[in-house]
């Protein structure tokens, strides 16, 4: 690839906080595109050359035939395509964006799997009570992902100032500058025992100042957290567990609760209402897809 492509995803990660799974797909999507339109061009390619009827025989080629994909395959494709020719746009390498007008094909959003109640209970219950720090670090964990809602890559980033034990609020990063504040709630109590009484057992001289440490006192990684809940799941009898599984929970748990989806989309850091639609009870929503934010 070319030095603007890889500008362009050094700044999805560098500017726009881009989570790593998001970043990781759009590299192949656009590693992928590069290689067909070095093919249509007969050559090296020239980004000013790229015009839209070049970009539709692209999106055709990848909803026909034998090998065609998924329709929120091809939509992603899409978005990571009209993300890259409105940065080359912007900086004025090409002089008008072929790909303004590309469409992508309407996904019907359905909301992911979330745990019920007792199940909630079972996996939060999981680490146990022994006082060992790890224990006293996954329950405060499971506790602060299910009360927040937060991604995994937000939990993995927030630091000891980010917990304001006054007002019994967190402050999460959130993606690009959508920084967001959260209350605690119920995860007040085992995060609070977990500071006490397990980061100082994890904490080393040259460790972060990260709010969960790993055993070795470095900043716990997605994948890191990953393996607590895998471990947890596996403890209270749940398969296909995932950091996104207990966010999904939060969003039912609030919607059942009688929050309105403007209140939900703001705990969740959407940044489209369309997003957070898929949490409306079906009853409830409009008969007319347009009605919600875009």
């Amino acid at each position: 690839m070319d030095q603007y492509l890889t500008q362009f995803l050094e700044g999805l990660r560098e500017q726009r906080r881009y989570a790593d799974n998001t970043i990781a797909a759009y590299t192949n999507d656009l590693r992928q595109f590069w290689a067909y339109l070095s093919v249509a061009q007969g050559g090296p390619v020239s980004w000013a050359a790229v015009k839209p009827d070049l970009l539709a025989g692209y999106v055709s080629g990848l909803q026909s035939g034998s090998q065609a994909l998924a329709a929120s395959t091809v939509a992603r494709r899409i978005a990571a395509v009209k993300a890259y020719f409105a940065h080359l746009t912007a900086r004025g390498v090409i002089p008008a964006d072929p790909a303004k007008q590309l469409a992508a094909p309407k996904i019907q959003k359905v909301a992911p799997k979330a745990l019920g109640p007792e199940e909630i209970e079972r996996l939060l219950a999981a680490p146990g009570r022994s006082g060992s720090a790890k224990s006293l670090r996954d329950r405060a964990l499971l506790e602060l992902l299910y009360a927040t809602g937060m991604r995994v890559s937000e939990i993995t980033q927030l630091q000891l100032e980010d917990v304001d034990w006054e007002a019994g609020a967190i402050t999460c990063p959130g993606r690009g500058e959508r920084q967001r504040r959260l209350p605690l709630g119920f995860a007040a109590e085992p995060l609070a025992e977990y500071l006490h009484r397990g980061r100082p057992t994890f904490l080393r001289e040259a460790s972060p100042a990260t709010l969960f440490l790993n055993q070795r006192g470095q900043r716990l990684t997605r994948q890191g957290i990953w393996l607590i809940l895998r471990e947890a799941a596996t403890a209270a009898g749940l398969s296909a567990v995932t950091p996104h599984t207990l966010r999904h929970s939060f969003a039912r748990q609030q919607v059942r609760a009688g929050a309105g989806l403007r209140q939900v989309q703001k705990l969740l850091g959407h940044a489209n209402l369309s997003t957070t639609q898929m949490y409306q009870p079906a009853a409830a929503v409009p008969a007319d897809p347009a009605a919600g934010e875009g």
